[in-house]
């Protein structure tokens, strides 16, 4: 398990999600939390989370479920929770609601 902290991003060697800095809202954002802005310390946790969740056979028993309960609990989520959503694979696709850019058709308004 290797996180690399930059200033702007987090990246691990285990998992393709990744951490990145956005200054217009004025914190960070991690793709298995896409529309959250997380200060860096509660980023950085996160992509410990998501760094151990692609660990094979993690469950209740395993060594680090303490330590797993209580990241979760730091991102408001239980640990089967955040291992759940941090071991979906990142598609690097952007899945937040864009604004409507076209006009309604007014012909079919009609």
């Amino acid at each position: 398990m290797t996180l690399t902290i930059n200033d702007s991003s987090i990246t691990s060697d285990r998992t393709a999600h990744t951490a990145r800095h956005t200054p217009d809202r004025n914190g960070w954002e991690v793709s298995w939390l896409p529309g959250q802005t997380l200060d860096r310390n509660t980023a950085i946790t996160a992509m410990v989370l998501a760094d151990t969740a692609a660990e094979p056979d993690l469950h209740e028993s395993h060594r680090l479920w303490p330590h797993i309960q209580s990241w979760a609990q730091e991102l408001g989520l239980t640990a089967p929770d955040a291992i759940a959503q941090a071991a979906k694979p990142h598609d690097g696709i952007d899945h937040r609601q864009e604004p409507a850019t076209r006009q309604p058709d007014r012909e079919a308004a009609d």
